[in-house]
C-alpha cells in the first residue's frame, strides 16, 4: 500500500485525500499546527499556498529528499488572478532547485475540489493533468489516480507547469467570476 502525506487539510487536501485514498493509498495529513511533524509517505502533496512553500522547504527538506513531491497550487495574485512567477517559469519550476534531492511534479492544479470529490466534470470523468521530469513519480501518482476513478493525462516535462498554471489561473478566474460553476470546469475528451 503506497504512502502518502498531504501538507494541508483544507477544500483540495481533503478532495485530493479521498481519490488517493480510493485509488489504495494510506493517506496522513499535516497542517501549519504540526511542528515538527513526521513525513509518512512516498509521495507528498503540497495542498497549501503557494506562499507557504519556503516554509515547508525549510523545515522539511530533509524529509522530502528522494519522495515524489506534488505541487498543486496555482501562483496567483488573487487580486488580479495574474500568475506570480516570472512568465518563463512556474511554481514547480522554482520549487524543484529548492529540493534537488526529490521529484517535484505539478497535477491536481486544473481540478476543483469539487470535480475531484464527485469524480465528474459535467458529464465526463474528472482528469488529472501531471507535469514532471521523472516519469516514475508522474506514474505512481498516475495509478493512484486512476485508482481512484479519475483519468491521468501525462503533460510533459516540469517546463509544461507554467501551462497547467495558466489553464488553473484561467479557470479559478471564470468561476470566481460566475462564469462557470464550481463543480465544473475544463475537462479531457477522449
Amino acid at each position: 500500500m503506497a504512502k502518502v502525506t498531504i501538507f494541508g487539510a483544507g477544500n483540495m487536501g481533503k478532495a485530493i485525500d479521498g481519490v488517493l485514498s480510493a485509488g489504495g493509498a494510506q493517506v496522513s495529513h499535516i497542517t501549519s499546527g504540526d511542528a515538527g511533524a513526521t513525513i509518512e509517505g512516498e509521495v507528498v502533496v503540497l495542498a497549501v499556498p503557494y506562499t507557504a512553500f519556503d516554509d515547508i522547504v525549510a523545515k522539511y527538506s530533509d524529509q522530502l529528499a528522494g519522495k515524489v513531491v506534488v505541487d498543486i497550487t496555482n501562483p496567483l495574485d488573487f487580486t488580479t488572478f495574474k500568475l506570480l512567477p516570472a512568465a518563463d517559469s512556474s511554481a514547480a519550476a522554482e520549487l524543484a532547485p529548492k529540493l534537488p534531492n526529490s521529484k517535484v511534479i505539478k497535477a491536481f492544479n486544473t481540478n476543483f475540489a469539487a470535480t475531484l470529490a464527485t469524480g465528474r466534470v459535467g458529464e465526463d470523468t474528472t482528469t488529472v493533468l501531471v507535469a514532471g521530469d521523472d516519469a516514475d513519480a508522474k506514474e505512481q501518482l498516475g495509478a493512484l489516480v486512476t485508482g481512484g476513478g479519475l483519468g491521468y493525462v501525462d503533460a510533459g516535462d516540469l517546463s509544461q507547469a507554467r501551462q497547467l498554471e495558466a489553464v488553473g489561473a484561467l479557470q479559478l478566474g471564470l468561476a470566481v467570476g460566475g462564469k462557470i460553476p464550481w463543480t465544473g470546469g475544463f475537462a479531457i475528451v477522449k
